[in-house]
């Protein structure tokens, strides 16, 4: 982490216990950021908080260490089928970075960590459950299934944790949500943390019904896109874009660029024809099976895959360090998708470029943009002569027919024909 993204208050001064404070030395996590200065002296000792914070200023460390705490300095109750600690989150993806950042921190202890999201894994994920969890981290409607079959239990949880709480509501699940939280204890009888990117009044009521008097921590950007990312808005016709973003690729080189889209048709198109001229890509979208969608992350984390074209499944909750590029080649039709979006650069205090194109289809959306985030994006000249040839598209893989005709048909056809 850069400097000028942490505090000067280090983990090892806020009473943490010693396989925590291990971990996180371990990890290099020696300093705090502004949300974890502010919310951990305030969960440590046992108190609810909801949190707003910027994607990727460390919200994810500030509930998992106080959690973690929780439980290593509580008794647990005699209750195998029992969870001790419920993370919700909004998205697979968003569930597995969590638990990935719990087996670091949470490495010197021997709390039992489980996931439950959909998609894939089924047996698995119910095998390790049934056999104790400490810490269930999952997506709501794989948590309820498993719940209903009574393969864990939530009388005896002593942490709830609501992660990305305005993308919950987004994306429909408050039902599944309350219907958790009804079934857990009382909010006074275990801790409560919320965190999200927007305390909206719909967030805040949430907090108020299901947590125990939180204390409300909001750390404000002094700006609401990052100061290390360098905007930029590009105003192609619709027919320029594939070659303007082709002469972009190749001037700029990102090491790693995510071109976020608005819809599947447009994924799939531009995968082709990126790989028709030889650049390297993959799509992540909703549709893409989970265990290719954890390959295709997985590449792009390590740096062996250079681009990776992606709806907005991909704009939030995602861990993906030093993304060097953002092109938005279809502009956000939600302005603050847009900031989710551009927020994938310049993490940790690290620089990064967004380049956005206004295009025929999308450009009524940067206005609204623009008053959101209240600045101008600087815009640049786009010069015809510059742009390349484009080499044709590769061709769609044709999927196999499930109805196999006999090879020999267009014989008995022929033969059928003639004697007619």
């Amino acid at each position: 982490m850069s400097d000028t993204h942490l505090t000067d208050t280090q983990f090892s001064s806020l009473g943490l216990t010693a396989p925590l404070i291990q971990g996180l030395d371990e990890a290099n996590f020696i300093k705090c950021t502004p949300i974890q200065e502010q919310t951990l002296p305030i969960s440590l000792l046992g108190n609810d908080v909801a949190g707003q914070a910027q994607t990727g200023t460390g919200k994810t460390i500030a509930f998992l260490l106080a959690t973690y705490h929780t439980l290593l300095t509580k008794t647990p109750a005699d209750n195998k089928k029992g969870v001790r600690a419920l993370i919700l989150a909004p998205t697979r993806e968003l569930a597995i970075q969590i638990a990935n950042d719990a087996k670091i921190i949470g490495k010197h202890t021997d709390i039992k960590v489980g996931l439950a999201y959909g998609g894939t894994d089924y047996d698995k994920q119910r095998k390790t459950i049934e056999d104790g969890v400490d810490i269930l981290i999952g997506t709501p409607g794989r948590t309820i299934d498993f719940f209903k079959q009574k393969v864990f239990n939530l009388r005896n949880t002593e942490v709830l944790v609501l992660d990305e709480a305005d993308r919950m509501f987004d994306l429909g699940f408050i039902n599944d949500i309350r219907y958790l939280l009804r079934r857990l204890p009382k909010p006074e009888n275990r801790l409560n943390l919320l965190f999200s990117a927007t305390l909206s009044f719909k967030v805040t009521e949430l907090a108020y019904e299901h947590m125990n008097n939180p204390v409300m921590v909001r750390v404000e950007p002094e700006q609401i896109t990052a100061k290390q990312v360098v905007e930029s808005v590009y105003y192609p016709a619709d027919n320029e874009k594939i070659p303007l973003l082709l002469h972009l690729l190749t001037n700029e080189k990102p090491e790693r660029g995510i071109i976020f889209i608005n819809t599947k048709h447009t994924a799939d198109r531009l995968h082709r024809y990126l790989k028709g001229n030889d650049f390297d890509n993959a799509v992540l979208s909703g549709d893409v099976p989970q265990k290719k969608r954890q390959t295709i992350l997985t590449r792009f984390q390590d740096g062996k895959l250079p681009l990776l074209i992606a709806t907005d499944v991909a704009a939030r909750g995602l861990h993906i360090p030093a993304v060097s590029h953002v092109f938005n080649f279809d502009l956000p039709q939600d302005a603050e998708d847009y900031v989710h979006r551009i927020g994938r650069t310049a993490r940790s205090g690290a620089s990064g470029k967004a380049i956005s194109f206004a295009c025929e289809t999308y450009a009524y959306s940067l206005p609204d943009i623009e008053a959101y985030i209240s600045h101008k994006i600087p815009f640049e000249n786009i010069d015809g002569a510059s742009l390349p040839d484009v080499k044709p598209a590769t061709k769609r893989t044709a999927k196999p027919s499930t109805h196999k005709r006999p090879a020999n048909a267009r014989t008995q056809q022929k033969s059928r024909s003639h004697k007619r």
